[in-house]
């Protein structure tokens, strides 16, 4: 990212009059105009960058305070703070090399991206675990706010974030379940990213109740609960009062949105899994034994109350039940009455 002439040494050194132009500061702002970055301190942007503090102190000194100011505006503000003419260059200098940072798919690696892609060892760590690129971060357990981050940087898919990752700059520090997913994916930490993806440590591909089942465990207890007792769940007296405080209107929503992931699931995004599930159920195997793996009694009623209406076969018990079973044979085998729930 181009410096003013006379930087050096990583610091910006000023002239007495103003470098920029009228031109290059609309440039510079309408491009900053959707950096995730647009409510940053510039006192902290200066200090990434390693060039000098921003002399203006104050909440109000971030870029979203000037990119909406014609250049002459944006002068006269500076002014009012009494800064002199050239500190336009230092905040353009700022904006731009903070946009080298927050922009990895721009003008500086739009040439060689097809290439980094070719050699992106996370891409193909999620091919070696049999993990789509394609499959959406929507489905993951990411937080809110790594989630919003993904959204503003148009990033979809795990393949998306996999070429983000790869073509971030060193200097970018990450921290939260960004990081902690990314490491999970260079190391191949199968249970780092059975915290985020709905795969299975020891187990190649998706899984179709722990997609379902990262959906059940991002939601608050009390709706948790909630959908659990409605489920058939055997909840504790804890458990029982925690799912009483759940507002209604929030149980039905998570209900509608659970039953919508389940759907998408099973049809687009884990159908081997479906089909693999479909066989065990068809030689005997309860649909309650087989969700055993996810751990939690409450979150397996949920997975199953969602899971029923995509895995029924011809004699299998209607959607809602508690439990599941194969189709009705004479006598069962003496592991299938052991094991199976009730």
């Amino acid at each position: 990212m181009p410096r003013p002439a006379d930087a050096t040494d990583g610091a910006y050194r000023f002239m007495a009059d103003p470098k920029t132009t009228s031109k290059q500061w609309d440039e510079v702002r309408v491009a900053f105009a959707s950096s995730i970055m647009v409510d940053t301190a510039l006192g902290s942007l200066a200090q990434n960058l390693d060039g000098p503090d921003w002399p203006i102190k104050g909440k109000e000194e971030t870029p979203a305070t000037y990119i909406d100011l014609t250049f002459t505006e944006a002068q006269e503000l500076l002014a009012l703070k009494g800064q002199p003419p050239e500190r336009i260059d230092q905040l353009v200098a700022i904006l731009r090399d903070t946009l080298a940072f927050d922009n990895p798919f721009g003008e500086m690696v739009e040439q060689v991206e097809v290439a980094a892609q070719k050699d992106n060892q996370l891409l193909k760590n999620l091919a070696r675990l049999e993990i789509p690129e394609n499959f959406p971060i929507e489905f993951t357990a990411l937080a809110a706010g790594t989630r919003e981050f993904c959204q503003l940087e148009r990033i979809v898919t795990i393949g998306e974030f996999a070429v983000f990752a790869q073509n971030m700059s060193q200097n970018v520090i990450v921290g939260g379940d960004f990081r902690t997913l990314l490491n999970a994916l260079a190391q191949v930490d199968e249970a780092g990213l059975a915290q985020f993806l709905p795969v299975r440590p020891g187990s190649k591909g998706l899984h179709l109740p722990e997609a379902v089942a990262l959906g059940v465990r991002a939601l608050t207890p009390a709706v948790r609960a909630a959908l659990a007792k409605k489920a058939g769940a055997k909840l504790s007296a804890t458990e029982a009062a925690t799912a009483a405080t759940a507002d209604k209107t929030a149980v039905q929503a998570a209900d509608a949105d659970l039953r919508d992931r389940a759907a998408r699931l099973a049809t687009e995004w884990c159908r081997a899994d479906r089909a693999h599930l479909q066989q065990q159920l068809a030689a005997g195997t309860t649909l309650a034994r087989l969700l055993v793996v996810l751990g939690d009694p409450a979150i397996e009623a949920c997975v199953a109350e969602y899971l029923h209406p995509h895995l029924k076969t011809e004699q299998s018990p209607t959607a809602g039940s508690a439990s599941a079973t194969a189709p009705a044979a004479p006598k069962r085998g003496f592991f299938a009455r052991l094991f199976g729930r009730k």
